[in-house]
């Protein structure tokens, strides 16, 4: 099973602060584990100008259309202190690295350079930190049901409201997330 260019959908039982309701858009995985950056908990007070001035990067020329208020998410619990963009595939940078087809993650400052400008990216994330599973780890969490599946898609990822994307993640398998139980019971 690979569940790159997926995501992973928090179920209801999940009571981890950093993980409860979340969505983690999976950028690799493979037999020594997985990464991946929660795409629904943006961080407060934090937007894409936020840091681009914190980086002291001004673009040139600006889009006028630009929108730079996004917000900026909390990737994960770790390198909270690192960028991650994840960004439609038109364009790679420096340290891209392609996810599917139509997404790339890129940790480069070169990616934020465009932000603002004709040349950035038609879709943008950006994110600090990142998640990890250790080998196997992800699997186990899965038999656990912590988590469902479903394959990535661009739209819940870079068009629908933040505060839907849980819900609608799981509805695109079919799966009313509110419906489903928290508790267990035994008979």
């Amino acid at each position: 099973m690979n569940l790159q260019h997926h995501f992973l959908i928090a179920m209801p039982t999940l009571q981890d602060p950093l993980f409860k309701r979340s969505v983690v858009y999976i950028c690799e995985h493979n037999s020594d584990g997985a990464m991946g950056i929660i795409v629904n908990k943006p961080m407060e007070n934090l937007t894409v100008d936020g840091i681009l001035q914190k980086l002291k990067i001004s673009p040139a020329p600006r889009d006028s259309e630009a929108k730079l208020d996004k917000p900026v998410f909390a990737g994960g619990p770790l390198a909270e202190d690192r960028g991650f963009i994840l960004h439609s595939a038109q364009k790679t940078f420096s340290s891209s690295i392609r996810v599917s087809d139509n997404t790339v993650i890129t940790t480069s400052r070169d990616v934020l350079e465009t932000l603002g400008t004709p040349e950035q990216p038609e879709h943008v994330l950006v994110a600090l930190g990142y998640c990890a599973w250790e080998k196997d780890q992800l699997e186990t969490e899965l038999l656990e049901n912590a988590w469902l599946t479903t394959p990535a898609n661009s739209n819940i990822l870079f068009h629908t409201r933040i505060a839907e994307r849980w819900r609608e993640a799981a509805k695109s398998i079919g799966v009313d997330i509110h419906n489903i139980a928290s508790d267990a019971g035994h008979a």
